[in-house]
């Protein structure tokens, strides 16, 4: 059987016509890639590596360098899925010119397909600068990482009215400026709904119920490694990190107790 034809970014609006959820996972390497591929229509290479793999308590410090590390990993690792890439902190928000130059960075030393990045009405040209030289873009409303302090935390945004008609506003300027796709994180569910019937671009959600075009997880989070780590929008499809606990003690008692390796681990 021949190998399903990779996706494009025209396929994301296609998949919302057809009414089909698009499936996203975070990935850092390409060894989960690989495992991912057939089953996700997108890998997304979030700034959350910098909490999930390098043990930061933000996503503030992650930098450009490490982006495209983990991105060239997730591409060598996929030949299917859309792989889209955070950019980092400040390095899109201070001119459109770095923007570009950034952004086509990560494009050019990674082999990813596009970029994601935060911000409202106030990143509208930023993003259709982008667009205008060929860089696809993600849009991410709601909860963003990046403006966590200014947010006062990691809580959900929208509740009120005038927030939720502000993101609404929001949703709507980055899809004209040419966004491709827009995450909704920490958004309350009706508000997601209306905001994904509202656009003719996809939504995905974490954290935004089930009226998003298609659902993002943390990968660790979903496989249960991430462990202490429980908000109410998460659901453990594993739980690896009992695994690995598990696997780790008995490799140590056989190892400490000469029962590894054996005759048939050895080379005469």
């Amino acid at each position: 059987m021949a190998n399903p034809a990779p996706l494009t970014i025209t396929d994301l609006v296609a998949l919302k016509k057809a009414g089909r959820k698009i499936v996203v996972l975070t990935c850092y390497d390409a060894l989960f890639a690989r495992l991912l591929d057939d089953e996700v229509d997108m890998l997304l290479v979030g700034d959350s590596v910098n909490q999930v793999l390098a043990g930061r308590e933000t996503t503030l410090n992650a930098t450009l360098y490490q982006m495209i590390y983990h991105a060239a990993a997730v591409k060598r690792g996929s030949r299917r899925a859309l792989v889209f890439v955070d950019l980092p902190f400040l390095t899109y928000q201070v001119t459109i010119p770095e923007a570009i130059r950034n952004a086509g960075k990560v494009l050019q030393e990674s082999g990813a397909h596009g970029v994601k990045l935060e911000g409202g009405r106030h990143m509208a040209d930023t993003v259709r600068a982008l667009v205008e030289v060929g860089i696809p873009v993600m849009g991410h409303l709601g909860l963003t990482p990046q403006s966590v302090h200014q947010l006062g935390g990691y809580r959900v945004q929208g509740r009120e009215p005038v927030t939720a008609g502000r993101l609404l506003e929001d949703a709507k300027a980055l899809e004209a400026a040419g966004a491709c796709a827009l995450v909704l994180e920490l958004v309350p569910a009706t508000l997601a709904a209306n905001i994904s019937k509202a656009l003719t671009i996809p939504t995905i959600g974490i954290g935004a119920g089930p009226g998003c075009d298609g659902q993002v997880l943390v990968l660790h989070d979903m496989l249960g490694l991430n462990e202490g780590f429980e908000p109410k929008f998460l659901k453990k499809y594993g739980e690896l990190a009992k695994t690995v606990r598990e696997a780790a003690r008995a490799y140590a008692a056989e190892v400490r107790g000469g029962r590894y390796p054996g005759p048939e681990h050895s080379f005469e």
